[in-house]
């Protein structure tokens, strides 16, 4: 059994690397690649794909895993190895319903669409995207039909991402925060923030994000800044973060996108070693993930506690925009409630509306009740009715996001839901570290890095998203209650007329 587990471990290992190389190669794509380079980069991630889910669902990988059930049965249930073998085993039986060359395919339209997006958005031509967004559709539909489902076709693609969630389960919640948010929104008091759409020059933002970033927990040589068109992270091992970011010269948005990349980078850094080049070195859905990109954007990033420590940095950096500006003004302007038009750059009380437009088109295009050349009319209706925003144009519009270009239907909800589980494990924060806003405001968040490490990013997959909540704050599954109650007491202490 022993030899098993090894071998089990070695085919594991390569179908990772094998991952990890299409992860370098999409990087790469999307940060320093000439634009040239796509259909060949396009055939190189598909061909890359293929292998490997040729590789990992291969029948002697599954009777491994059957002769090692043994072995899982007489383990302690969240032991590295019992682990392993119960979610490598989900993972291998839901691959096998997918055929490679479909995979393949998916994996070719998503590098292609890329550079399709990037040109269509910045002609803001949503005309030129259609092709590729019909495309990617009829891929997706092709992919859920590998599948069985009870509620919705859209559930086989949520479960890429939020494992054991249902189409139904998400729409209640965002059932219960909808109205919430948007009676917040409707009350929230104006706050005056017209001194953060001043000039703040690129290379200056950039330098100030390096210098909060080092205080983070990251080890020193693990981790890089880039930028990109949209801001993302990814990571090719606990060792190798790559976090990007874009940046405006009117506005210091930059700042807290950067923040929510690094909530990703430090959970990819904290995975534990024993975990690397298996299934287990991730976390357990996207929307755990994301509630700690949540955490460092606005829960450690937009509080008065973090900024009692880096406003004067902040303000020496840009005196002439800042100057004048004092903390408790600063403050109330980075947390108040203001709709507008882009998701990355949205305040957080209006921040999980964005998603809930996102989750409910999507989820139309897959159910087949919106056809694709009707999106933009449909997504500026739910602007309007949602943010009381008026859409100029699509780029600012139904063309902002990069996630339909590459097929990921069924990610956006996890960004809603990694809002309300990020007050969910926050709670448990505040009781493992009582003075955590002391330390905040004293610039020391290595107690809180090292916490999240150990309780939550060190155990990566081992346990379903809910086991993990769980385990973490006593409570299963996802509760908005913390969430909401968070939002309401941050906007009721905001100056009214500020």
């Amino acid at each position: 059994m022993d030899a098993d587990l090894r071998t089990l471990r070695e085919r594991l290992a390569e179908v990772s690397d094998l991952h990890r190389a299409m992860g370098v190669l999409g990087w790469d794509q999307r940060v320093t690649m000439p634009p040239l380079g796509t259909p060949a980069r396009a055939e190189a991630l598909a061909t890359l794909g293929r292998i490997a889910h040729e590789r990992f669902v291969d029948d002697e990988l599954g009777r491994l895993l059957e002769r090692l059930r043994p072995l899982e049965e007489s383990l302690p249930y969240d032991s590295d190895e019992a682990s392993l073998i119960r979610v490598t085993r989900r993972d291998w039986e839901k691959a096998r319903k997918v055929p490679a060359e479909l995979r393949a395919e998916m994996t070719r339209a998503a590098a292609q669409g890329h550079q399709v997006w990037v040109e269509a958005r910045a002609r803001s031509d949503f005309a030129a995207f259609l092709p590729t967004l019909e495309r990617n559709l009829e891929l997706r539909r092709r992919y859920v039909e590998c599948f069985e489902w009870e509620d919705s076709p859209y559930t086989p693609l949520l479960d890429d991402y939020e494992p054991f969630m249902t189409t139904t389960e998400v729409a209640e919640v965002f059932g219960v925060i909808r109205p919430a948010l948007a009676e917040l929104v409707r009350e929230a008091p104006r706050v005056e923030a017209g001194f953060l759409r001043g000039r703040f020059a690129p290379e200056l933002q950039r330098a100030f994000a390096e210098r909060v970033l080092a205080t983070f927990g990251f080890t020193e040589g693990a981790w890089r800044l880039d930028t990109t068109a949209h801001p993302f992270c990814t990571s090719f091992s606990n060792r190798d973060v790559r976090l990007t970011t874009r940046y405006h010269e009117t506005g210091l948005e930059s700042l807290w996108s950067t923040l929510h990349e690094a909530g990703h980078g430090l959970y990819a850094h904290g995975i534990a070693d024993s975990l690397q080049r298996t299934p287990l070195a991730g976390a357990p859905s996207l929307g755990l993930n994301e509630s700690q990109s949540r955490t460092w954007e606005n829960l450690v990033g937009r509080s008065r506690a973090f900024w009692t420590c880096w406003y004067e940095p902040l303000r020496e950096t840009f005196p002439e925009q800042l100057g004048d500006v004092a903390l408790d003004a600063f403050v109330a302007a980075i947390n108040r409630a203001e709709p507008g038009l882009i998701r990355v750059e949205a305040d957080e009380t209006t921040y999980s509306l964005h998603i809930i437009l996102r989750f409910e088109l999507e989820r139309r295009l897959i159910e087949g009740t919106l056809a694709p050349r009707d999106l933009p009319e449909a997504w500026n209706a739910g602007m309007r009715e949602l943010l009381g925003v008026e859409v100029p144009d699509d780029a600012h519009g139904v063309l902002q996001d990069v996630h339909w270009s590459a097929g990921s239907f069924g990610y956006f909800p996890t960004y809603a839901l990694g809002n309300v589980i990020s007050l969910q494990l926050w709670a448990a924060v505040r009781e493992a570290i009582p003075d955590v806003e002391e330390q905040m405001a004293a610039g020391e968040l290595h107690e809180l890095s090292a916490w999240l490490r150990d309780n939550l990013y060190a155990l990566g997959r081992k346990l379903t998203p809910k086991e993990t909540i769980e385990r973490l704050t006593g409570t299963a599954g996802i509760d908005p209650g913390p969430y909401l109650a968070y939002l309401r007491d941050k906007l009721a202490a905001l100056p009214a007329g500020a």
